[in-house]
């Protein structure tokens, strides 16, 4: 029932993985903003956040990562 969300952070870093790229943590997200990704996401079916939260946090592993 519970889930999802970690469920599609593992499937997204094996991708990248698979793909030779570094995974991704998300350690640097603010909860706040995370929630209104999610809001917008669920209520609107708008992506535009989480697309922003994903290449700040790609561009981020790939400062850190490496």
């Amino acid at each position: 029932m519970d889930g999802n969300e970690r469920t599609a952070r593992i499937v997204s870093n094996a991708l990248l993985i698979n793909e030779k790229h570094c995974p991704l943590s998300f350690r640097t997200v603010d909860s706040i903003d995370n929630k209104k990704a999610m809001l917008l996401f669920y209520e609107q079916n708008n992506i535009s956040i989480f697309k922003d939260i994903f290449i700040e946090q790609f561009e981020f592993a790939v400062k850190t990562y490496f």
